[in-house]
């Protein structure tokens, strides 16, 4: 594998991804020179994890860096990329890299027509934008996309990744918005259902929910990454209609407005469920009735 040689770093910008990122890459070896900052969060993050770096603007910190960071939200990093071009920020022999999930290299095709070596490395992690970030990074992959039959730059790509800690994965062009879409659908989505048991825990007078969500929905993360839909339990994979009649009676009732998530997703799981074997086909359709059924 190709080891990328000590590069100056310029990172657009010191949010919380960008900082990490930036200064993991100090770490291991490279300068992070500039970064570009304009809120106080920000400008506080870069001074925290990026001590020795000027605070310049996007153009400043692009044009002299060997490798540009740009850890910017997706939809203004095509407009970003063009921007730096056409300012003459970018040159041959750089590195731009972008951390975004959602785009492969394509987006950085105005970087690519200057002679840069474009690059995606998208961890899959969340981050706070804290020092302890840097620890779990090392447990963490990344997605990394470069041209389609450039041997070298993948080599780059992965050897970054490797340097800061983390495993790297490769993901082609073309597979980019599913895999984005997947990790969206898990991370993001569970975030939000985690925190609607809260509620509902919260409704039912229970003053610390996360004592009893901790170790259950841990265990169940552990259990369906081991064994797939095996993992499953409770009412639907059962076939307990009078259960599942129930629980969109009192939802119906007491939170009205977790119910479409709930029979969306006990909908799901009647599906997964009958396709795994789980749930018998003669109680299916009992369950798919009582998960749709109006409560009076």
């Amino acid at each position: 594998m190709t080891r990328p040689a000590r590069l100056a770093v310029g990172v657009v910008s010191a949010g919380r991804v960008g900082a990490v990122l930036g200064a993991a890459l100090g770490r291991a070896g490279h300068t992070v020179t500039s970064a570009s900052a304009v809120s106080d969060a920000s400008l506080a993050r870069a001074e925290a994890l990026l001590p020795g770096a000027s605070i310049r603007p996007p153009d400043e910190v692009a044009r002299d860096a060997d490798l540009v960071l740009l850890a910017i939200p997706d939809d203004v990093l095509a407009g970003t990329v063009r921007g730096l071009a056409a300012a003459g920020a970018l040159r041959p022999g750089q590195i731009v890299v972008h951390t975004s999930g959602a785009h492969g290299v394509d987006v950085l095709a105005p970087a690519a027509e200057h002679g840069a070596l474009t690059l995606a490395l998208h961890p899959v992690m969340t981050f706070t934008g804290r020092a302890e970030d840097l620890d779990r990074i090392a447990a963490c992959c990344f997605g990394v996309t470069a041209a389609d039959g450039d041997a070298a730059a993948w080599s780059v790509a992965e050897a970054l990744v490797v340097e800061m800690g983390a495993e790297p994965v490769r993901v082609t062009e073309a597979a980019r918005p599913l895999y984005h879409t997947a990790l969206a659908h898990g991370a993001n989505h569970l975030v939000t259902l985690v925190a609607e048991c809260s509620d509902l825990l919260r409704a039912a007078d229970i003053a610390t929910p996360e004592r009893l969500l901790g170790p259950l929905l841990s265990a169940a993360l552990d259990n369906v990454l081991r064994h797939g839909d095996r993992a499953l339990t409770g009412p639907v994979a059962r076939g307990d209609a009078g259960t599942v009649r129930k629980h969109v009676g009192v939802l119906a009732k007491h939170a009205p407005e977790s119910l479409p998530a709930y029979r969306a997703l006990a909908a799901r799981t009647a599906d997964r469920a009958t396709e795994s074997g789980l749930l018998r086909a003669d109680l299916a359709a009992e369950i798919r009735a009582a998960i749709t059924e109006e409560s009076a």
